[in-house]
């Protein structure tokens, strides 16, 4: 079986270029215009997909935050009234999805709930991602898979043993698994992405992803030459707005330059069989001293 899935209309997998995907996710803190600018600068970087997160609220916020208190731009607010305030409705995202199509770039959300899934049915998005927190609920899972889209689950805050349900549950078919560490932002020596690899043995004909968090841009390019075939970041216009993702995220001009480091990367990762290129033989033949066939 070969390591690849279809999203959209791109082959996602090895021997294709990584799928870089800028997740908008709530940095829009609710404002459409925002989310405007930001796919822009999307666009402009040169990715493959934006996406969203879509929550249900009432379901994805855990009883016990929901009446929590906390300072936001709209006011001392509780917690459940916040996340209403950073949800997109149908018609926003009727517009969103219009503005996406203007500028030929895909879109897409994570989904939180069951409900959230059946809310997106109304709009061709190309994919479902599931979050690292919700990789353990799995009649979420089992509802994202009956859509028939292809299921991209992310890994953070997980065991590989909840990771190996998650996976027996969803199926392999039209599945990418994601590397990450659900930390905001993360420290270097917690990104481990050596776990890319790991993940690569372990599931022997499954893409697999990176999902970054961490401030700087190397380690997603470092990630796809240990074999992560799509790489998922998030975007902000500016890392200073108020937000609990903004720190962690990548501004425009970041992005761009992201996104060339991502593509160096697999250029030269290379076959690993060692050859004497073209290019070195004038250097041999002025350099050599000693040939040895």
């Amino acid at each position: 079986m070969t390591r690849e899935i279809k999203i959209g209309n791109r082959m996602v997998g090895d021997g294709h270029p990584a799928y870089v995907i800028a997740e908008i996710g709530i940095n829009h803190n609710g404002d459409l215009e925002i989310a405007k600018q930001m796919i822009e600068a999307a666009v402009h970087a040169g990715v493959n997909a934006v996406k969203f997160q879509k929550r249900t609220p009432e379901v994805a916020t855990p009883p016990e935050q929901q009446k929590q208190m906390r300072e936001t731009p709209w006011g001392y607010i509780t917690y459940l009234e916040y996340r209403h305030k950073v949800e997109f409705t149908a018609e926003q995202y009727h517009e969103i999805d219009l503005f996406c199509k203007e500028r030929n770039i895909p879109w897409m959300v994570s989904v939180w709930d069951e409900p959230s899934v059946d809310f997106m049915e109304k709009f061709d998005t190309p994919a479902y991602k599931i979050p690292s927190a919700s990789l353990t609920d799995h009649k979420l899972l089992k509802h994202a898979r009956k859509t028939g889209k292809p299921v991209i689950i992310s890994t953070g805050m997980s065991t590989m043993q909840q990771i190996r349900k998650a996976v027996s549950v969803v199926g392999e078919e039209n599945l990418v698994i994601m590397h990450c560490t659900s930390t905001y932002p993360c420290e270097p020596e917690e990104l481990n992405l050596k776990v890319v690899e790991t993940l690569r043995k372990e599931f022997p004909d499954t893409p697999i992803g990176y999902s970054g968090h961490e401030v700087g841009l190397v380690p997603s390019a470092v990630a796809v030459a240990l074999g992560a075939c799509m790489v998922e970041r998030h975007l902000t216009l500016d890392r200073a707005m108020w937000g609990s993702d903004q720190a962690a995220s990548v501004e425009p001009w970041g992005f761009e330059t992201l996104v060339k480091y991502i593509r160096v990367a697999e250029a030269s990762v290379g076959d690993g069989v060692k050859k004497v290129y073209e290019s070195e033989k004038s250097s041999m033949k002025k350099l050599r001293r000693v040939n040895d066939e």
